[in-house]
């Protein structure tokens, strides 16, 4: 399984935020001040929940691979 660290997930996560809400505030072509403030509260809200939430750690294996029960 492929290992992502927590500030990758981070840094993802807070870009997808910030895509969102600017995709939305630039639907009338101008971004204002209070949208500006929603752009930076989302990017800042995701970096920091995806970072707080550590990854889950997987189980081991109670039988191996191949060599069945």
């Amino acid at each position: 399984m492929i290992r992502i660290s927590r500030a990758a997930k981070a840094i993802v996560g807070g870009l997808s935020a910030g895509a969102a809400a600017a995709v939305t505030a630039v639907q009338d072509q101008v971004v204002t001040g209070g949208e500006t403030v929603t752009i930076v509260l989302a990017v800042l809200g995701a970096l920091g929940i995806t970072y707080a939430v550590p990854n889950r750690q997987l189980a081991p294996e109670r039988a191996t691979p191949g060599q069945g029960l």
